[in-house]
């Protein structure tokens, strides 16, 4: 019996840690314009707590990584949806805008301890062939979350604006409870003993950042950054673009984004696993690059509701094939008692990405409407470029080798 059968348990729990995460991170998406009335906050600040979210998860995910690897997987993921939980508390009693920046970054750090230490546990009780699946399973339930939090969010504000927070600290609570109950470890106690002895685990954020340029796998992490400026690019200014450009209306737009994310989440449950073990990471990362690079740089040019839902489709459907790509064979580089570090650096340059895509595409968008999808496209493309060096690189060290 495969390890991934036997620990199929483990994983549809694992897969609710992350999709309640995710969840929570969107329910604040259609509250936030009654929230801005309610205590008087502009675009500005709404802006700025998207990026404190994102920064905090920057700052605390390689500690989490690092944590995961010394302390245990199980222990990390419970943590984090603790303070998951209570971010979401505060968030729905905050009565002041500072109180909703507190909850903001509770809830990056949240995220920063259950992210890694999730995607660690597969690394660990998965085999070669089978981590694909299991990265994939896991990338379909931080999608899923995505795409139904707006929505679940809108429903439960029927009953009262800040129901949807509560609801989501409880069932917070509830997971935590369930996960110290039933999941058991992944990581053994001789492995996190190796862990605590090794001294890059007391390095701060920029030596351990600095550390990452030297190891094999760097180039994985600068495709998870290229990703995530690419795609929050272009989420940041996707409303916008297609209001300004076609006069869409914010249902067209929900539907575009929408059925983009639903199609991709679909792929990783089902041929995702099939995709990577028939190409390989290093040629469906290279595709995914510039197909993703190609479509973002056509949507400049098409018109029409249909088009523009094609092109959305293709870049959406290429980002999430990339994604779990990227963690695959990063966890696949990495040691045994590294796989919470290099999960821990893939949330931090993930959540670089978030940081500096939305802030590029203010920017360019107040340039030209079309400026931000044409650096997006540039950074993609060029990014292709490289990881067909990196490709190349690879198999002649393998060829020597052997």
């Amino acid at each position: 019996m495969s390890l991934l059968l036997r620990n199929r348990g483990a994983m549809l729990l694992l897969m609710l840690n992350i999709f309640l995460a995710f969840t929570g991170i969107g329910l604040v998406v259609p509250i936030m314009p009654t929230y801005m009335n309610e205590l008087g906050i502009g675009g500005s600040v709404v802006g700025l707590l998207v990026a404190a979210f994102a920064l905090t998860q920057l700052l605390v995910s390689p500690f989490a990584g690092n944590w995961s690897d010394r302390m245990g997987r199980k222990k990390i993921i419970i943590a984090g949806l603790i303070v998951f939980a209570f971010s979401e508390l505060l968030f729905g009693l905050a009565n002041v805008p500072w109180l909703l920046f507190v909850s903001r970054m509770l809830g990056g750090a949240g995220a920063a301890m259950i992210m890694p230490a999730v995607m660690a546990y597969v690394a660990d009780t998965t085999s070669s062939e089978e981590r694909a699946k299991g990265m994939g399973l896991i990338n379909a339930a931080i999608t899923t979350g995505f795409i139904i939090g707006p929505g679940i969010g809108g429903y439960l504000a029927e009953l009262g604006i800040r129901v949807p927070f509560f609801v989501a600290a409880g069932a917070a609570a509830v997971v935590a409870l369930i996960t110290f109950a039933v999941l058991p470890e992944s990581l053994s106690a001789e492995k996190r003993h190796e862990a605590k002895s090794d001294e890059g685990n007391k390095e701060n954020l920029g030596l351990q950042m600095l550390r990452s340029y030297r190891e094999p796998y760097f180039f994985g992490l600068v495709i998870i950054f290229v990703l995530s400026f690419g795609l929050a690019n272009y989420d940041t200014v996707f409303g916008l673009f297609v209001d300004h450009k076609f006069g869409f209306t914010p249902k067209d737009i929900a539907f575009v984004l929408t059925f983009g994310s639903i199609a991709g989440a679909v792929v990783q449950v089902t041929v995702f696993s099939w995709i990577l073990n028939r190409f390989g990471e290093n040629r469906v990362i290279s595709i995914c690059l510039l197909i993703a690079g190609l479509s973002i740089f056509l949507t400049l040019f098409v018109h029409g509701f249909a088009a523009i839902v094609s092109v959305t489709f293709i870049v959406f459907l290429a980002m999430d094939i990339l994604r779990p790509a990227v963690g695959t064979q990063l966890s696949k580089m990495a040691d045994e008692s590294q796989q919470g570090f290099v999960m821990g650096m893939n949330s931090a340059y993930t959540s670089l990405g978030n940081i500096a895509g939305p802030i590029v595409a203010g920017i360019l968008f107040d340039m030209d409407v079309n400026f931000p999808y044409a650096a997006a496209a540039l950074v993609m493309v060029l990014c292709f470029l490289m990881s067909l060096s990196y490709g190349r690189q690879r198999r002649v060290k393998r060829k020597v080798a052997r």
